[in-house]
């Protein structure tokens, strides 16, 4: 018939497409496949199993942090206090663990520690009207000096063996500490795809002032997203105390810039609204392989930062461009 315009796509052009829409949807999967390959090429040792549960068992703390701040930066918050929480949480733990054979103590202390910095940040955010930014700032502060009050300056250490075992025990050869970030994972994953105040926290990062306007209580929702973030730092806490056996006030420095940086290359967009967890996994993963592949080559610690730095520039910049 005439004037009738022939839409259909050449075999060509549909593989095109479909190739395209592939890259789109499991650029992360194919980019974590790429540096595994690399890698291990170039260090034979990185693809045997003891080093992938190692990469696995290091990951599983920025993993837990990047899961609570990607719940935080999906609402348009942020929260850069994350290392020094884990300090202190840490530090609560192992002081606790010193006297105490059993590890309900210890977890409880020290998880509800970090929930109630949590509940103090959001409180401030929502009911202060002050920027996260700032509030979050001197969080950190005040968390890294209270680590070095409880332990007075030094590494807590003769831990109970049951407390060590949290993260140091095994199920089936493979470290604890693995096993409760894949819970933690799944719990927040269910959450945000399945339960009415996940679609809330879209809701909320995706238009405020609409929001509002439907009826969701935005102050309410804040100020669980920053528990659930304080709270998800504590067990952070607990399991770097029992991973290493010790109490370390030190120890946590830079940890938030590696968790934000987890969930902006896992696709998280820092204007809110937009992001998940299964990508913040990724995320995660990716900076472990970079990290551990590294390791393998001797590639000097200073330079890994410039490395890791220029990719986090690169995931704001892709975050940006994708967000117009």
């Amino acid at each position: 018939m005439e004037g009738k315009i022939n839409t259909s796509l050449s075999p060509k052009n549909e593989f095109k497409l479909s190739v395209s829409a592939i890259l789109k949807k499991y650029y992360l999967l194919i980019a974590l496949l790429i540096l595994c390959v690399v890698f291990s090429i170039a260090s034979p040792v990185f693809i045997t199993e003891s080093n992938i549960l190692n990469i696995l068992n290091q990951v599983s703390i920025n993993a837990i942090l990047a899961i609570g701040v990607t719940f935080v930066i999906l609402i348009g918050g942020i929260d850069l206090g994350l290392g020094s929480y884990v300090a202190l949480t840490g530090c609560l733990a192992a002081f606790l663990a010193q006297t105490n054979d059993g590890i309900f103590l210890p977890l409880l202390v020290g998880i509800s520690a970090g929930l109630l910095i949590g509940f103090v940040n959001g409180l401030i955010v929502t009911k202060g009207k002050l920027a996260a930014f700032i509030v979050t700032l001197g969080m950190m502060t005040i968390a890294r000096g209270g680590a070095l009050v409880i332990s007075e300056g030094r590494p807590i250490s003769n831990l109970s063996e049951s407390f060590n075992n949290i993260a140091g025990g095994k199920l089936l050869g493979i470290p604890n500490a693995i096993f409760i970030a894949l819970f933690v994972f799944l719990i927040a994953h269910f959450i945000l795809k399945k339960t009415i105040f996940g679609r809330y926290v879209y809701a909320v990062g995706g238009n405020e002032e609409a929001s509002r306007a439907s009826g969701i209580k935005i102050n309410n929702i804040k100020m669980y997203v920053y528990i659930l973030c304080g709270a998800l730092a504590g067990l952070a806490g607990v399991i770097q105390a029992s991973r290493i056996t010790s109490g370390q006030p030190s120890i946590g420095v830079g940890y938030e810039l590696d968790a934000i940086a987890a969930a902006v290359i896992g696709g998280t967009s820092l204007s809110g609204g937009t992001g998940m967890v299964t990508g913040t996994i990724i995320g995660a993963l990716i900076i472990g392989v970079i990290n551990n592949g590294l390791d393998l080559l001797n590639v000097p610690s200073y330079y890994q930062q410039i490395i890791k730095g220029l990719i986090i520039i690169g995931a704001l910049l892709l975050d940006r461009k994708t967000s117009k």
